[in-house]
C-alpha cells in the first residue's frame, strides 16, 4: 500500500519526501489581461504570438487568440516547452476552447521584400483583422512592439509562458505552421529531401545538406545570409528593395495562398 507521501505520477524522490508534484514551470495566468482591463477599460483582449521568425523556409505565422478570463486547459504553456504529441493534442482542444482565434501569414517573398519586422506586422495585422470582433487591446509576446499604432499593445517578455491568451496563440500557431510545412514536404520528392516535416523550415543538418546539394526551393527566404555560405547558389540571393516593399504591403500577399 502506498504511504502518506505518495503522489500518483510523481517521481519516487518526490513521493518519499512528501512533496507536491509541481509542473517544471509556472502555469500562465490572466494577470496581464486583468491589468489591461483595469487600467485601460479594454474588454476584448487578444494574445498574439509568432512562429517561424528564425526559419530559412516557409512563412512567418502569427496567431491572435481571445480567451476571456476562463480557466485554461491543463498543461498550457509556451509551445516550445511541450512535446510535439502533446502540443498537437492541446492545439485541438484550444481551438474549441478559445473564444476566437485567427492566423495570419507573411510569405517568403514578403519577408524578402519587407524585412522581418514589417513582415511580422503584416502577418499580425492579418490575424487580428480576421478575428470576428476587433480587440480593444493586444498582449504581444516579447519586448518589441512590431505592431504599433493604431493597435493598443502591451508587450510581455516570455508572454507565451506567463499569459494564458498568448500561450494559447503560441500553441495554435506552432501546430498549424508545422502542419503547413509538412504539407509542403509531401508535395513532391524534391521537397522531401529538405525534411520540412521534421525541421519546419529551420536549419537542421538535413536541411542544410539538401540546400547545399539542391539549392533553395520556391519556399525559401532568398534575402537571408545562409546563401552567403553556399557559393553554388549565391547568385539567387535577393536584395531588399524598399519600393517593392511598399507595393507588396499595399497590394497584398504574394506567392502563397494561405
Amino acid at each position: 500500500m502506498a504511504g502518506p507521501g505518495f503522489r500518483p505520477g510523481c517521481p519516487g524522490g518526490l513521493r518519499r519526501r512528501n512533496l507536491s508534484c509541481a509542473m517544471p514551470y509556472e502555469p500562465p495566468t490572466h494577470a496581464v489581461e486583468r491589468s489591461l482591463r483595469a487600467t485601460t477599460g479594454a474588454k476584448i483582449i487578444a494574445g498574439v504570438d509568432e512562429v517561424g521568425r528564425g526559419a530559412w523556409a516557409g512563412p512567418v505565422t502569427v496567431c491572435a487568440a481571445v480567451t476571456g478570463l476562463r480557466r485554461p486547459p491543463d498543461g498550457l504553456t509556451d509551445s516550445k516547452l511541450i512535446s510535439p504529441k502533446r502540443r498537437a493534442e492541446l492545439a485541438a482542444i484550444l481551438e474549441g476552447w478559445v473564444t476566437s482565434h485567427a492566423l495570419g501569414h507573411s510569405s517568403p517573398e514578403e519577408i524578402d521584400a519587407l524585412g522581418m519586422t514589417a513582415a511580422l506586422r503584416l502577418a499580425a495585422v492579418r490575424a487580428l483583422e480576421a478575428l470576428p470582433v476587433r480587440p480593444d487591446a493586444v498582449i504581444l509576446d516579447g519586448k518589441h512592439d512590431y505592431l504599433g499604432l493604431p493597435w493598443k499593445v502591451r508587450t510581455v517578455v516570455k508572454g507565451d509562458q506567463s499569459c494564458i491568451a498568448v500561450a494559447a496563440a503560441s500553441v495554435i500557431a506552432k501546430v498549424r505552421r508545422d502542419a503547413m510545412m509538412a504539407e509542403l514536404e509531401a508535395e513532391s520528392q524534391e521537397f522531401a529531401d529538405f525534411a520540412f516535416s521534421a525541421n519546419a523550415g529551420y536549419p537542421s543538418p538535413v536541411h542544410k545538406a539538401a540546400l547545399a546539394e539542391r539549392g533553395p526551393t520556391p519556399y525559401h527566404r532568398l534575402s537571408w545570409s545562409y546563401l552567403d555560405a553556399l557559393p553554388r547558389w549565391q547568385h539567387l540571393k535577393k536584395t531588399r528593395i524598399p519600393a517593392g516593399a511598399a507595393a507588396l504591403e499595399n497590394g497584398g500577399q504574394l506567392g502563397f495562398d494561405f
